[in-house]
């Protein structure tokens, strides 16, 4: 592990020397792939095999299509890049369930990233179809997809956006400089919070092991603390990869998609599924449900058609039942928002107040938080058993997790929901003393110049929760959505 921080942290100073002093945008490009393929092989060497097979034959059939632009020509791009991805995704569990002469494929490993940059070069392939101009060089295209900030977790680029970030002699300004190591620190700390989530205060006292508890009942109490907790650990797990490859790659000039923009203070769900994993949702959004609603008119139609783009979405995570559920589950709420949305209109509901938006939040942060049983959950039956225990009405006059889990939950949550406040505060204030020069100075570089404070305050903290809050355990758990 810290071979490999050590590694990526060589690899950042070198992309930032390569964007600083390399005049030649070429040789910059050809630097800045060397070290992207030089951090990925230290996942595994025939990792690297993998995504330059990817990238050679996907190049290769953007040029096929863009010779002739027809349905069938993307269809052959679309049906390599799924089967890539089934192969070493969905193969190796079907082989598990198969008779025993297929088993030797249960044992493939899923390269790292591969969902991620399998998504960017058919984002490429469908931006072709749709007649956009791209015209990347081979080494450009390999570039796009082993970038090294995005390529093992995302956010999902694509190459229209990063094209001309490729091709620009524009140096890293010194705003760029202070707002991404502002992300990396806040990203740091959020890492650490996931962890802390995770394991808990003390050994089995986490998320992990409130999931993992063997023949012991939930309460419904319980369920709903480890659904919000879970649902805060894999943000702050996801996020905070976000914010800190985001940050490192504006640190040395490219601004990378976002993918979070405050997805709990959502008051419905269409809301929230534009402010979570916002690269994947528009990708899903503008690739799969936009092209399946157009292919025939109809309200019902369009429904079926965001349900089976949300359903995708959940065998993306991975192919099993359970995330096929989730999918589900989730297209479902936002149908039922829509409908909501028709009755309003019918009837002459207004949707602003300050307690219509309350009751909104409450019922899209219940909704989504509970879909993360089905996320979360070992298996079916634990699941179901999860999902009994919250519409049971005893169960809710009883606890049987720790009183710590509850204390670490709800301090986080807290600490979440009081943190975007402070930064709405400091937004307004910093917006104030540049129309007001009544502010002292001091407090202008407080509001504007946050990552003087935030950087160090919140590297302070992450290690305090990452060494002194868990002296007994070893830092081993892998960023959560590496697995999907």
């Amino acid at each position: 592990m810290f071979f490999k921080l050590l590694a990526y942290t060589l690899g950042w100073l070198a992309s930032l020397s390569a964007v600083v002093f390399v005049r030649s945008i070429r040789v910059r490009q050809i630097l800045l792939l060397a070290v992207s393929y030089a951090l990925y092989l230290l996942w595994e060497p025939w990792f690297l095999g993998v995504l330059l097979f990817s990238s050679i034959c996907n190049y290769c059939l953007g040029a096929y299509l863009k010779r002739r632009v027809t349905l069938g020509r993307l269809w052959l791009g679309i049906a390599f890049n799924l089967l890539l991805l089934g192969i070493f995704k969905y193969l190796p569990g079907l082989a598990n369930t198969s008779p025993s002469s297929f088993h030797a494929f249960g044992q493939l490993i899923l390269p790292v990233g591969i969902s991620f940059w399998t998504f960017q070069a058919l984002s490429y392939l469908f931006d072709i179809y749709r007649e956009e101009e791209l015209d990347p060089s081979l080494l450009e295209f390999c570039l796009y997809m082993a970038f090294w900030p995005t390529v093992i977790s995302g956010p999902i680029c694509r190459l229209g956006n990063m094209l001309p970030q490729f091709r620009s002699q524009k140096k890293p300004l010194w705003d760029g400089y202070g707002v991404g190591l502002r992300r990396v620190a806040i990203g740091f700390l959020m890492l650490a919070v996931a962890q802390l989530l995770a394991d808990g205060l003390a050994p089995g006292q986490g998320i992990n092991g409130g999931f993992d508890r063997m023949n012991l009942p939930w309460s419904a109490l319980d369920v709903w603390l480890l659904a919000i907790g879970y649902g805060f650990q894999l943000f702050m797990d996801f996020a905070g990869y976000s914010h800190l490859v985001i940050g490192a790659a504006r640190i040395f000039g490219f601004e990378l998609a976002e993918n979070f923009n405050g997805p709990y203070l959502s008051t419905s769900p269409s809301v929230f599924w534009t402010r979570w994993h916002m690269s994947l949702s528009f990708w899903i959004r503008d690739y799969v449900f936009l092209p399946l609603a157009s292919l025939r008119r109809g309200l019902l139609w369009r429904y079926f058609a965001l349900i089976i783009a949300m359903v995708l979405f959940g065998l993306w995570h991975r192919g099993s039942l359970l995330f096929i559920l989730w999918g589900a589950y989730q297209g479902i709420l936002l149908v039922l928002h829509r409908q909501w949305q028709q009755i309003e209109r019918r009837v002459g509901i207004t949707s602003g107040g300050f307690a219509i938006a309350i009751l909104g939040w409450a019922y899209t942060f219940a909704a989504i938080c509970l879909g993360w049983i089905l996320f979360r959950a070992n298996s079916r039956s634990e699941a179901w058993t999860m999902l009994s225990s919250v519409f049971s009405a005893k169960s809710y006059f009883y606890r049987a997790l720790p009183d710590s889990m509850y204390l670490l939950v709800v301090t986080v949550m807290v600490g979440y929901f009081a943190c975007l406040g402070v930064a709405s505060f400091l937004d307004r204030l910093a917006a104030a003393t540049l129309s007001s020069p009544q502010y002292p100075a001091i407090i202008g570089m407080i509001a504007r110049d946050r990552w003087v404070w935030i950087a160090p305050l919140a590297v302070i903290v992450a290690v305090y929760v990452f060494v002194l809050a868990q002296p007994d355990q070893t830092i081993t758990q892998p960023m959560l959505y590496r697995l999907f």
